[in-house]
Parts: C-alpha cells; sequence; structure tokens
C-alpha cells in the first residue's frame, strides 16, 4: 500500500485542549510513515514538532521532509534526555522509529538513545505499526510499552501481546488481492472513516 494513501493516526484519541505533539521518526519505512502522520495531524490543526535525527536519502522520503517543512512543522535537532521537558511541552508522542523493519536493529544508534528516552516519558505513546523494540512476530522484548497502537494494513502478529488502551487498524484501501494473498479479514469500516478501533 503506498505510504500517502495510508491514515497514519487515530485523530479522535487525542484531546484538543492541548494539541501538541512529537512525532519520532526513525531512517527507514516506518519513519517516512511519521513524517505522512505528521503531516496529517497539521492538516488537523494539531501542533507537531518532528524529531527526524538520521534522514533517508530515498527520494520519496525526502519529498515527504520537504513536504512538512513546507507546512512549518518544526524539526528538533536534538531528543531532550531530560523526560520531563518532553512530558511538559507534549499531549503525545508517536512512535514511528522502528515498525517491522527487520534491518534496523533496536541496538543500532541513534535509535538505541530514542528508545531509552520513549521509555521513560510519562505522556501517551501512539505506535504506528508495530512498537519499537518489538519482535513483528513474538512481541515484546524490552521494547517500549505504547499506549495506543496503530496497525497498518492489518494487525501484526506481535499485537497479540499489545497491552495497552486503544488498538485502530488503518487498512481500508487494502487491495482485495492482497486480502485475498494473505488471507485477511479487514473489519467494516463505518462511514468514511480510513482508521477503525478494534
Amino acid at each position: 500500500v503506498p505510504l500517502s494513501s495510508r491514515q497514519a493516526f487515530p485523530l479522535p484519541s487525542l484531546p484538543r485542549r492541548q494539541p501538541t505533539v512529537l512525532v519520532v521518526c526513525g531512517p527507514a519505512q516506518n519513519g517516512a510513515i511519521g513524517l505522512v502522520c505528521a503531516r496529517h495531524l497539521r492538516i488537523f490543526d494539531y501542533e507537531p514538532t518532528i524529531f527526524y535525527p538520521k534522514r533517508s536519502p530515498d527520494p520519496l522520503y525526502r519529498d515527504f521532509t520537504t513536504q512538512c517543512e513546507k507546512m512549518d512543522i518544526p524539526f528538533l535537532s536534538y531528543l531532550p534526555t531530560e523526560v520531563q521537558l518532553i512530558n511538559d511541552a507534549y499531549n503525545a508522542v508517536v512512535d514511528a522509529v522502528l515498525g517491522a523493519e527487520a534491518e534496523v536493529g533496536e541496538g543500532r544508534e541513534p535509535c538505541a538513545a530514542i528508545l531509552a528516552t520513549l521509555k521513560l516519558i510519562r505522556i501517551p505513546i501512539i505506535s504506528l505499526d508495530v512498537p519499537s523494540g518489538w519482535d513483528m512476530e513474538a512481541g515484546s522484548s524490552g521494547g517500549i510499552s505504547p499506549d495506543v497502537l496503530v496497525s497498518l494494513s492489518a494487525p501484526k502478529e506481535c499485537a497479540r501481546r499489545f497491552l495497552g488502551r486503544q488498538h485502530f487498524v488503518a487498512g481500508r484501501f487494502l487491495p482485495y488481492d492482497v486480502q485475498k494473498k494473505f488471507e485477511l479479514n479487514p473489519p467494516e469500516y463505518p462511514g468514511t472513516e480510513c482508521v477503525v478501533a478494534l
């Protein structure tokens, strides 16, 4: 499914009283999904800030970065190590660090330092597809513990071990041949919703 067609965030789950959101992006596909998420948040009047320390040379990902810059979404030059600064400045954190990319290990920098910080914050974490530090099949092995999981296309095996408060799936536009090939039974999406709670 093309990145641009994915609705990557359950907007109703965030209160509007303090609409600041920190979107933490990794260097691979999940990071690009985080950039798309930040753009969608801005369109819906949230105030996203992006931390994207290791930018991909991929032209599509560069285009997503440019789109965010043109929308005046600020980029942090570093992630504060004093966790209270993050807790005070933002209403939530979107985890788009690792996702399902097997080639990016938790131990590699800057991902290890980012995950160490995310494990300590007290504001809600929304993970995109697979929580960072989790094995796609086995689940958590010292990764973060998100409050919300947004499965893209369909829940991965590790979602069975998700113990947070809300689980959404964003896969309304999954092509029929893909559904058939992987024997997926997508949920019913009410009205024009692109995200549905499980």
